[in-house]
């Protein structure tokens, strides 16, 4: 792969705890990943990426991190990890690892250093440590996870945490903070990591007045997300990423519903991608669908940028649970728990949208488990949901524990496992699907070794037709056509080369998605 691997690249994400168990403990682990690369190989994706590995209580599952130099033994060593990377670049897997600028564990030893010093103290600039308004918090931020975003020390100041209480949020203006965390590039880097995802990367940077907010009547400016100021940390990562031959990639979770203010997170001297969550978020009906292709493309393509396509990930409802829900609009994360789901349908719509993402120009991302046509499990009892949103909010919101349920692997029937197994996943075991020409696992190999083969650079141009379809061309006489209407459509002229599901008779079904060549009548994207 070359230095911009990244453009087109297909990036597998590994959420190490859910992945694989080498060692019995119910809990996936770096040994469990290690054994099971060539299952990833033999998927053809080009890269993986890693939640966090490191040392950490485990407030947010890992995205409190303790030590960013040190493995969290729940998983491994840090000579397992650097083992890994190693066996990954020889079976030509890019390494890319999570990186959590927002904040850090009230474990880490800033923190505690900061608590020790008490109120006015250098360590204390690292954080936002304030004194309250009476017995009130200094300001009426709340917390994404759900209530105030303030907790109280003995010594009664408060800090900021903008999610966990357990997740101390670091202040950029300190340069400690700045130096530190090029360090941790440095560290990452020096060990073979090819590139890092920016997790929230559009909190880090707060109103230094710290006055109140009302959602319901913004200032022009929001208080803690994507403030002017952010751009100057990734100006400064992109320099330490640039240093190193090849460079090194940055990849943006951002979430905004402004495409223009994303593209400026995508200048040449910032990210070189960033997730798209409008696409992810996106209802399987085609107007929506082609108005959030055009909107990305156009908004990356100033920018010189390539756009990122993808269903699920470890915050949100697995698509082939969205893409059942019958009558229902998508929440932010997709998280509806208790409506009606046609899960034949949705693994009908999925296998599609796999064609689709996978015919769009730029990367995609795929989400462990998606590969096997997993679903999103709704019936965890409470008394086992570990997801801090759960219990912060009461349950109101049930939270993302649903789709980090473990892998199935086989013979893993009877063994322990930190959330519980659907019986149902055992009949979609790797093993069994490797066997069925029709399987998910099937259709994804298949597709992702089409696309390095027949798909080129350059972007995409719409096929006139029925609004209900889904159909455009790419360089090369690639064709791609979905039929979201209710009737069967005309399969068009060209040599078949994929589809997802039956064609038969010259047709091509209702969620049915196929790749083809042969010239087609396109009008400009």
């Amino acid at each position: 792969m070359n230095d911009e691997w990244w453009r087109d690249a297909v990036i597998y994400q590994v959420y190490v705890r859910s992945f694989a168990d080498a060692n019995g403990d119910g809990v996936g682990d770096l040994a469990g990943v290690r054994q099971r690369l060539p299952h990833l190989a033999g998927l053809g994706v080009d890269a993986l990426w890693f939640n966090p590995w490191y040392a950490s209580p485990q407030a947010d599952a890992g995205y409190d991190v303790a030590d960013y130099r040190a493995i969290d033994p729940l998983f491994g060593t840090l000579d397992e990890a650097a083992a890994l990377i190693t066996e990954a670049h020889a079976l030509g897997l890019k390494v890319i690892i999570d990186i959590v600028p927002n904040h850090v564990s009230d474990q880490h030893a800033w923190f505690a250093a900061a608590l020790a010093a008490g109120p006015g103290s250098p360590e204390r600039e690292r954080f936002w440590f304030r004194p309250g308004r009476g017995d009130l918090p200094p300001n009426n931020w709340q917390s994404v996870f759900g209530g105030p975003a303030w907790t109280r020390v003995a010594d009664g100041e408060w800090y900021l945490h903008l999610f966990d209480p357990g997740q101390p949020d670091l202040n950029w203006t300190s340069p400690d903070v700045v130096a530190e965390h090029e360090d941790v590039l440095r560290f990452w880097f020096d060990l073979g990591a090819d590139g890092v995802r920016i997790d929230s990367a559009t909190m880090p940077a707060k109103d230094p007045a710290l006055a109140d907010f009302d959602p319901a009547d913004p200032p022009p400016a929001h208080p803690y997300v994507d403030r002017d100021a952010v751009h100057d940390i990734y100006r400064g990562w992109r320099a330490v990423a640039d240093a190193y031959s090849p460079p090194r990639a940055l990849i943006g979770e951002v979430w905004l519903d402004q495409p223009d203010r994303l593209a400026l997170y995508l200048r040449p001297d910032e990210m070189h991608t960033a997730f798209n969550f409008d696409y992810l978020n996106c209802a399987w009906e085609p107007k929506a669908l082609r108005h959030v292709i055009d909107a990305t493309l156009a908004a990356h393509a100033p920018v010189g940028a390539p756009a990122t396509w993808v269903l699920s990930n470890h915050d949100v409802t697995r698509h082939v649970t969205r893409y059942g829900r019958v009558n229902t609009s998508f929440s932010h994360a997709g998280r509806q728990h208790g409506a009606s789901v046609d899960l034949a349908l949705g693994a009908r719509r999925a296998r599609a949208a796999l064609l689709l993402n996978l015919a769009l120009p730029g990367s995609v991302y795929l989400y462990q488990g998606e590969e096997l046509g997993l679903e999103e499990v709704e019936d965890i009892p409470d008394e086992l949901r570990q997801d801090p949103i759960f219990h912060r909010t009461g349950g109101l919101d049930v939270g993302r524990d649903g789709c980090r349920v473990p892998l199935p692997w086989a013979g893993e029937q009877d063994t322990p496992s930190w959330l519980p197994r659907p019986a149902s996943w055992f009949r979609r075991t790797p093993d069994l699907q490797d066997r069925d020409p029709g399987s998910m696992l099937t259709l994804y190999r298949t597709a992702i070794r089409l696309r390095r083969e027949r798909l080129g650079a350059g972007t995409l141009a719409w096929l006139p037709g029925d609004p209900e379809v889904l159909a455009f061309t790419r360089p090369g006489g690639f064709t791609f056509l979905a039929n979201l209407s209710a009737e069967p459509v005309t399969l068009p002229a060209g040599e078949l080369l994929l589809a997802s599901g039956p064609v038969e008779g010259g047709l091509v079904p209702p969620d049915t998605a196929v790749w083809l060549l042969g010239r087609q009548q396109a009008t400009a994207a």
